[in-house]
């Protein structure tokens, strides 16, 4: 009898209970209900904004938001986590990225959005999700038959980044220990699974797309290597040891106070291995190469934009130099300056711009990169060019037949 009536009594707990839950759940739809069509959309996202901002005061959690660019850079902390957590996904995760690019041995496996990954570190659990939002970015271009005018157009693109939580009292352990590891073990990664890449400019994205649209990458698969090309012992012994030396010599560019970075100019008749060179020096320290045609660059500014899209360790190679752009007549800049209607000409990547793009301050943007010229007449170019003002410090490497 009393086991009847006791569990008559649950019954009526779990009754009042639930008739409790649905009437406040009621209460609650009702209420975002009137707000959403009362109240201005303004005042909506400000009272939202006003409940997180409650609720996160009350959370124990903490959460770091890491895009995909810190400005108009690559964030270095994204990309290294991107690699980092392609080791650490879950069995249990249930949509994953998978991709095999032509020629390369390993898949690659990145999170969707909205996918997590949980991690642990130093007895602290961390939570990866990966998320992207919708951006508007640039400006349009048109064309008239002597000059291109910028007009205004609304575009979009994704912008990705990473949230990583934990709770707050692991905050200095995360910045200054877990950060740095994830950063560390992320170079080694890349550098075992590195298949190199061959980039070029995307002409569309260099007006309308974001940083990660400005090239587009394929596989170098070129074989030369320094045991295989047809060149005297002293000069390729020359450029390895060089090589050598400036890979290993960032904290005396740190000390000098100058950009980590190195020149060549390679010059010499057609045919007598240029390319193939850039291939070997690729090969050989395992950096991709950016392959810039300057005929395809209308403006200083999509210059400037293409050099902070390459990435760290790469080589930037710009061909024919004498045929491409006339930098030796510095003339140029002064037909520029006669577009006073506020129009730009249609080809307006000056000497002064190009030094810049190369050697000015843009040119600090990214570490541990190589600049190439080629070029079949030296003497065909600016002074400005041969002083080697071009990447400091520089090298002149003279290129003679050969024949086996």
């Amino acid at each position: 009898m009393e086991s009847t009536s006791s569990s008559e009594s649950k019954i009526a707990t779990a009754k009042a209970v639930f008739s409790a839950v649905a009437s406040a759940t009621a209460t609650v739809l009702l209420a975002r209900s009137i707000t959403q069509d009362l109240l201005p959309d303004d005042l909506q996202v400000y009272l939202s904004s006003a409940v997180r901002s409650f609720l996160v005061r009350f959370s124990s959690q903490l959460t770091l938001v890491i895009e995909e660019y810190d400005g108009l850079v690559n964030n270095q902390i994204y990309d290294a986590a991107q690699i980092y957590l392609s080791a650490k996904i879950s069995p249990t995760t249930r949509r994953l990225r998978v991709a095999k690019p032509a020629g390369e041995d390993n898949l690659s496996i990145s999170m969707e959005p909205r996918e997590e990954v949980v991690d642990m570190f130093g007895g602290a659990k961390l939570r990866w999700v990966v998320a992207s939002k919708r951006v508007e970015t640039g400006f349009g271009a048109s064309r008239g038959r002597r000059r291109r005018t910028m007009v205004p157009v609304t575009t979009e693109s994704e912008a990705r980044y990473f949230e990583l939580s934990f709770h707050k009292k692991h905050k200095d352990m995360v910045m200054n220990t877990y950060l740095p590891r994830v950063v560390e073990e992320a170079k080694w990664m890349r550098q075992d699974k590195k298949t190199l890449k061959l980039f070029t400019p995307c002409r569309e994205g260099m007006y309308h797309g974001s940083l990660s649209d400005l090239w587009t990458p394929v596989n170098l698969d070129h074989p030369a290597t320094f045991e295989t090309l047809a060149m005297e012992a002293a000069t390729k012994e020359f450029i390895k040891e060089d090589l050598n030396r400036f890979v290993e010599r960032r904290e005396y560019y740190r000390k000098v106070g100058k950009a980590w970075k190195r020149g060549y100019l390679l010059y010499g008749p057609p045919g007598t291995g240029k390319s193939s060179l850039i291939a070997a020096m690729a090969n050989y320290l395992k950096f991709d190469i950016y392959d810039l045609e300057l005929t395809e660059v209308t403006q200083n500014s999509a210059l400037r934009k293409l050099l902070v899209a390459t990435a760290n360790r790469s080589i930037l190679v710009v061909e024919d130099i004498d045929c491409t752009i006339e930098f030796h007549d510095r003339m140029a800049e002064a037909r520029a300056a006669r577009f006073s209607d506020g129009s730009e000409p249609e080809n307006q990547v000056t000497l002064s711009g190009f030094l810049n793009f190369i050697d000015g301050l843009w040119s600090s943007c990214g570490d541990e990169r190589i600049i190439i010229f080629t070029t079949n007449h030296k003497e065909k170019l600016d002074p400005a060019l041969l002083a080697g003002s071009y990447g400091c410090p520089c090298s002149h490497v003279l290129l003679h037949p050969m024949w086996f």
